[in-house]
């Protein structure tokens, strides 16, 4: 049997409004990761994000939902009783109501992509609820193989791909980063294999900082914005990470090489040589050869036995 063949020209196109789930959070139908550190907010992230879809509210307060849709959770960590009460959070904060969204969640205790029979009934949860999004949470208890071992994890991740093309759903997976890795470019510090990183579309990375968590976004087909600053904001039964807006004063551009040369001279008590002018300046040779020949051009400065001075008026 041949494999289904297309010509290019007859691939379906997509319109620009519909290349998002989460306006440039999450590509629709998009599989992916939202990773981070230990205890900086990724469940509160994932289920925040699956309040966003399901309802049509902007995720993060900023983030538009186009076309929202029926969302399926696995949370495999969580008490069922602490997602019950985080969704009820979330929906307060959002001016919702928990009952009023299309948010499912699966109860049950176990669900690991390594065995056959969790797959399919995976699947068929999937084929018969028909998401637009599929939360599972977090990856390390969806299986029992070596995380850090390529072809143990690519299989399973296959699996979440084809479901993705199957059912034209979105995927996301949180999933834990390395200890020792706040150094290292946000998607490589993810655990286990490689392929967690290269497999996704859509990359969340959460990183924690005192009581501000970052938040960067990376995605295959798409640009990424600039990362965001985070907090988990609270007042009374309303709990919500918020983004921290940066301060409206815009912090001075540093001078230039020859801003900095004649702020030097023009306080200099006496004449400077091209030797001390390099060093008060931290600049390079060439650099500071070419200022002083502009500045001597224009007038700027005058060159005397003794070195170099900003002329007089």
């Amino acid at each position: 049997m041949m494999l289904p063949v297309q010509h290019a020209s007859q691939l379906a196109v997509r319109p620009p409004d519909q290349h998002w789930l989460v306006e440039q959070l999450w590509a629709d139908e998009a599989v992916g990761i939202l990773g981070g550190e230990p205890k900086c907010g990724k469940s509160f992230l994932a289920l925040q994000m699956g309040v966003a879809v399901a309802s049509g509210a902007p995720c993060l307060g900023r983030f538009a939902v186009s076309r929202p849709g029926r969302v399926l959770v696995f949370p495999a960590e969580d008490a069922l009783h602490i997602v019950r009460h985080r969704l009820d959070a979330l929906c307060s904060t959002a001016d919702l109501e928990l009952a009023d969204i299309d948010l499912q969640v699966i109860t049950a205790p176990r669900l690991r992509l390594d065995l056959d029979a969790d797959r399919q009934a995976l699947a068929e949860t999937v084929a018969h609820h028909q998401p637009k999004l599929l939360v599972l949470d977090p990856f390390v208890r969806l299986h029992r193989v070596d995380e850090n071992a390529s072809q143990q994890v690519a299989p399973l991740l296959a699996f979440l791909r084809e479901l993705q093309r199957q059912h034209n759903l979105a995927v996301l997976v949180v999933h834990h980063a390395r200890k020792g890795a706040a150094n290292c470019r946000a998607g490589q510090a993810l655990r286990g294999s490689s392929e967690f990183h290269a497999w996704g579309d859509s990359n969340l990375y959460l990183r924690r900082k005192g009581e501000t968590t970052t938040l960067t976004v990376e995605h295959r087909a798409a640009p990424s914005i600039p990362d965001l600053a985070l907090r988990l904001a609270t007042c009374d039964s309303r709990v919500a990470l918020e983004i921290i807006d940066a301060p409206d004063h815009v912090s001075p551009l540093p001078p230039s090489p020859q801003q900095r040369v004649e702020n030097v001279l023009a306080e200099a008590t006496t004449p400077l040589s091209i030797k001390e002018l390099r060093q008060a300046c931290r600049i390079r040779t060439s650099t500071l050869c070419h200022v002083m020949a502009v500045l001597a051009d224009t007038g700027r400065i005058t060159k005397t036995e003794a070195g170099y001075q900003i002329t007089s008026e």
